[in-house]
This record gives C-alpha cells, structure tokens and sequence, in this order.
C-alpha cells in the first residue's frame, strides 16, 4: 500500500512539473480516463481498509476496463453527436464518493474500537 502512495505523490508531482498540452479534442477522453482510474484506485483502497478482499489482479483488470469502457462510451457518443462522456463522469464520480464514503466509515469505525480498547482495557 506505501508504494502505491508513494506512486501516487510522484505521479502528481511529474504533472505537476511537465506542461503537457491536451488536444481539446482528446478532453472527454482524458477527462473519463482520469475519473476511472480514480475509480479503481479508490475501491483498492476502500477494500484494503475495510478488510474485504484485495486482489492485485482484480484491480489491473477492473483499472484497464475502465479505462477501456470510458473510451468506448465516450467514442460512442462522439459518433452518435451525443456527450455521453457524461454519464460515464456521472457514474465514476458516483462510485468515487461511495468508495471514499465507505473508506470514512471504516476508518472512523477503527478509531472508534480502538479508543474504547484503550479506555477499557479490561472489557
């Protein structure tokens, strides 16, 4: 899990630090790709927290089908005239809050149970 944060810190400051200019007509595609990669990362990190299952596997997997998922959505709606791209934005910020939510819940729960253990040794 460090070495996931510490990919994280490097990743934000190399953007950061290089001025890559965006094609406006790759933005969705950006936009959408950046939000499932969010999304990925956010549900390993709310199953690593909350003790479910984590797999490294299932993880690579779900991360490259968001992101394949939300090029075809946004392709899609590119040759339909439609902003499709929204809805996949919708959903992955949907999924976002709800794996932060959760995330919240456990960590707080953990303080919660923790600081009765130590207030309460005996029980």
């Amino acid at each position: 899990m460090i070495w996931a944060i510490v990919g994280i810190i490097i990743g934000i400051i190399l953007g950061l630090g290089i001025n890559f200019p965006i094609p406006l007509e790759l933005t969705k595609y950006s936009a959408v790709v950046i939000m499932g990669i969010l999304d990925a990362l956010f549900g390993a990190i709310r199953a690593e927290i909350t003790n479910d299952r984590f797999d490294a596997i299932i993880f690579i997997t779900g991360l490259f089908f968001n992101i394949i998922l939300s090029i075809a959505i946004t392709l899609l709606g590119d040759k339909l005239g439609l902003d499709l791209y929204l809805a996949a934005t919708f959903v992955f910020t949907f999924r976002i809050f709800s794996n932060i939510g959760t995330t919240r819940r456990a960590v707080l729960q953990s303080l919660v149970e923790n600081k009765e253990k130590t207030t309460n040794p005996a029980a």
